[in-house]
């Protein structure tokens, strides 16, 4: 049966199969080696009604008391471990070849470190090692277990979730870090904003070492604005992640529900509906007035563009958007002659705010567009500045002639 079948899932639903097969007219007796839990065709039996399982010492239990483990581990087979959350200390049982153990030993050392001190059981044998010679062994087999014991935080090379939080929770103790304890919400806002912009920019540069570091500032952010609601009893670390993975699943109805979504534009059309429906949103002034008012002036420019169009306020055509650009540039015109500063500020915010319309029409991000022009300019001056000072000639003092000739030689040189 095992030849047979084309993978353990196949193997488990097969040997059930055929239990109940045998069983047919008769008391049968299937057995298992370890606990009736550990075991995957077993476990598919155990939905009959007319089955009853005799459970003995399952192979976790038994590894456990082999390593003198007490109070609580995790106990999973070697054939389940992925895709698992996992926690110290660890028993893996199952380990019945090398190629199993090579497996669990990749899958651990990413989550644990390769030096994770470890104790591999086989038989009546055992043996001290560190994880990474887990498939370094001489034997392996059905009673073959690996288990993997906890480390003191500061012993650790490698951490998980949550290690962030225990570590975030101690320099908010009592008689943690003074300077962690002293801050509040206001405190510690701009931070936030200053460590998602170090991600766009590590992003920008595309410096995977400085996104790894700066992705992990951003959740630092996260996690202590919500420690500092723990403390006062408002909500928990579960709270926000249950929070989040039920908008990812209520948000993508066409991946865990019936909607249908064609391409990238139909999935967005399906995520912004049901954000509405979420947000109790029932027209769409209150999605335009639900953009934070702290976001960059361009960036809720574009964002403000995109949700008016969708509830009906914009131009039709690409034409009818530079009517209403070279409309305001007019207007601009007329507040300069009159020399009132605070209509010329406002024509160039209505100017502003008509290129965040054409961009959407468009199609164009209004932001990168222009953070891709200032990184152009920017570059443009340098290599101008430097045209100019190496003909020994100052920067101030040049004709309009010789600027243009510099110009024109310094955008030859830095292409857009």
């Amino acid at each position: 049966m095992y030849e047979k079948s084309r993978n353990y899932d196949t193997l488990a639903k097969n040997l059930a199969a055929e239990v109940v097969r045998q069983s047919e007219g008769c008391e049968l007796c299937y057995c298992v080696d370890g606990g009736v839990s550990e075991d995957r065709a077993a476990r598919l039996l155990l939905n009959r009604k007319d089955v009853k399982a005799i459970d003995g010492v399952s192979k976790g239990e038994r590894a456990a008391a082999r390593a003198r483990l007490t109070g609580a581990y995790q106990s999973v087979s070697a054939f389940e471990l992925s895709g698992r959350e996992l926690a110290l200390p660890l028993v893996v049982y199952d380990v019945a070849s090398r190629e199993i153990a090579g497996d669990i030993k990749l899958l651990l050392a990413e989550r644990f470190g390769d030096e994770a001190p470890a104790l591999y059981l086989h038989g009546d044998g055992q043996k001290e090692i560190p994880l990474f010679e887990a498939d370094r062994q001489e034997a392996y087999g059905a009673e073959t277990a690996l288990v993997v014991f906890d480390m003191p935080l500061l012993q650790k090379k490698r951490f998980g979730f949550s290690d962030v939080v225990e570590i975030l929770r101690r320099l908010r103790a009592p008689d943690g870090c003074p300077w962690d304890r002293a801050q509040t919400h206001a405190s510690i806002r701009i931070n936030a904003l200053e460590e998602a912009y170090e991600l766009v920019d590590a992003i920008d540069r595309g410096d995977p070492d400085r996104m790894r570091e700066e992705a992990g500032d951003v959740l630092m952010q996260a996690l202590f604005h919500t420690l500092i609601e723990e403390e006062r009893g408002a909500f928990t670390v579960t709270d926000v992640l249950s929070e989040l993975c039920e908008k990812l699943i209520t948000r993508h109805t066409h991946v865990f529900g019936q909607d249908k979504a064609s391409g990238a534009d139909g999935a967005l059309s399906v995520w912004d509906k049901n954000k509405m429906a979420e947000k109790g949103q029932k027209t769409y002034s209150d999605a335009v007035n639900d953009v934070p008012e702290c976001f960059p002036a361009l960036l809720r420019a574009q964002k403000i563009a995109k949700r008016v169009c969708k509830g009906g306020w914009n131009f039709t055509s690409f034409e009818k958007n530079l009517d209403k650009l070279y409309e305001e540039i007019d207007e601009l015109k007329e507040a300069e002659k009159s020399g009132n500063k605070s209509a010329v500020a406002a024509e160039l915010g209505d100017i502003y705010m008509t290129l965040a319309h054409v961009a959407h029409g468009l199609g164009t991000d209004s932001e990168q567009a222009l953070l891709d022009t200032v990184k152009k300019v920017a570059a443009r001056y340098n290599e101008w500045e430097k045209l100019v000072l190496a003909d020994g000639k100052d920067v101030h003092d040049l004709s309009d002639e010789e600027w243009l000739f510099y110009y024109r030689k310094a955008k030859a040189a830095v292409k857009a």
